[in-house]
């Protein structure tokens, strides 16, 4: 068998792989608000997610136009085949490490770096498309500050428009409203970080001459929805723990602002085509909610531990995916 087509087929396997992972990874900070007030029982909210994100994946294409397009040429690039392999194993790596201690980590920050990372690698610096990887980058660094500013400013009119109303009654009312909520949130999710794995795909698909446009093929988008699903179905209960009350506790009203806040960044974030951190967003929305009702009550800890896996996420994929794609480049 040609030897592209081979490294072609173990990208796709690992690209949906890559999107099983980030399933049960980011997809539980999607139903973790609604999990931890009780608003669904975590089967029931599992069940939804992985619906909701199915129907997000195969509902828009441009997040994953961007990632192929953004960050490096795909027709242009030498060991263009390599450079996506090692960086998929790299995002793999890092969510699973990730994953294991219940850190919300960001699987785009990871998938982005490994890319550049790989690139770098096979071409040197040049091989960046800077113009596109920097406005991915800003994206990617500038959504937590704006969820943690949305989430402040939304439980900041939540909270003036029912300070007359009784509370346990408004709870019981918004515990409901936090279905749809969830519901959206999910939904969201799948707009944008199933993109990704959509963009890989169609990547190595160009630069083995398959398709000659960047336009994802209906196969990738069923595929790749699918994986997402089948992951989200698996749950992410370490991370849901962590999101759901490491950061602050979370009630009714306080989860359907941070839902509400992150359904709004994240749906904007799709519409301009840009992937973002739906980990960080969604994070960073319910610090702002927690810093508009009672900043004590947020764990500052926790979010202070958060930033720092912000932080090192993007230079350690860069260097995980470069030491991977020289292994590979060795022996391929």
């Amino acid at each position: 068998m040609d030897q592209m087509l081979v490294l072609t087929i173990l990208i796709v396997i690992a690209a949906l792989a890559f999107d099983v992972i980030n399933g049960f990874h980011d997809t539980a900070n999607a139903i973790a608000t609604s999990v931890s007030t009780k608003a669904l029982k975590p089967k029931h909210a599992i069940i939804l997610a992985a619906v909701m994100n199915f129907l997000g994946a195969v509902s828009f294409t441009g997040v994953a136009k961007t990632i192929t397009s953004g960050i490096v040429d795909p027709v242009k690039l030498d060991n263009m085949q390599l450079v996506l392999l090692a960086a998929l194993l790299s995002a793999i790596i890092w969510n699973l490490v990730t994953w294991y201690y219940g850190i919300p980590s960001s699987s785009s920050h990871a998938l982005i770096g490994s890319i550049a990372g790989a690139a770098i690698a096979s071409e040197g610096f040049g091989a960046i498309k800077y113009s596109g990887f920097i406005k991915i980058f800003g994206g990617l660094i500038i959504s937590p500050f704006i969820a943690f500013i949305v989430g402040y400013i939304v439980y900041s009119i939540i909270k003036t428009i029912f300070k007359n109303h009784n509370l346990s009654r408004a709870n019981k009312n918004f515990r409901i409203f936090q279905i749809l909520t969830a519901a959206l949130q999910s939904y969201t999710h799948g707009t944008n970080d199933a993109q990704k794995a959509m963009g890989i795909i169609t990547m190595a698909l160009m630069a083995n001459g398959m398709q000659s446009g960047d336009e994802v093929q209906h196969w990738v988008q069923i595929a790749c929805a699918t994986a997402m699903a089948i992951g989200t179905s698996i749950g992410g209960w370490k991370i849901i723990k962590t999101v759901g009350g490491k950061i602050m506790k979370i009630k009714p009203v306080t989860g359907v602002a941070a839902d509400v806040s992150s359904v709004l960044v994240i749906f904007s974030a799709t519409l301009f085509h840009l992937p973002v951190s739906t980990t960080h967003v969604i994070s960073s929305s319910i610090m702002g909610v927690g810093t508009s009702h009672r900043p004590k009550g947020v764990k500052w800890d926790t979010g202070k531990r958060m930033l720092f896996t912000w932080i090192i996420t993007l230079p350690i994929s860069i260097i995980i995916s470069a030491l991977i794609f020289t292994v590979l480049h060795l022996f391929v």
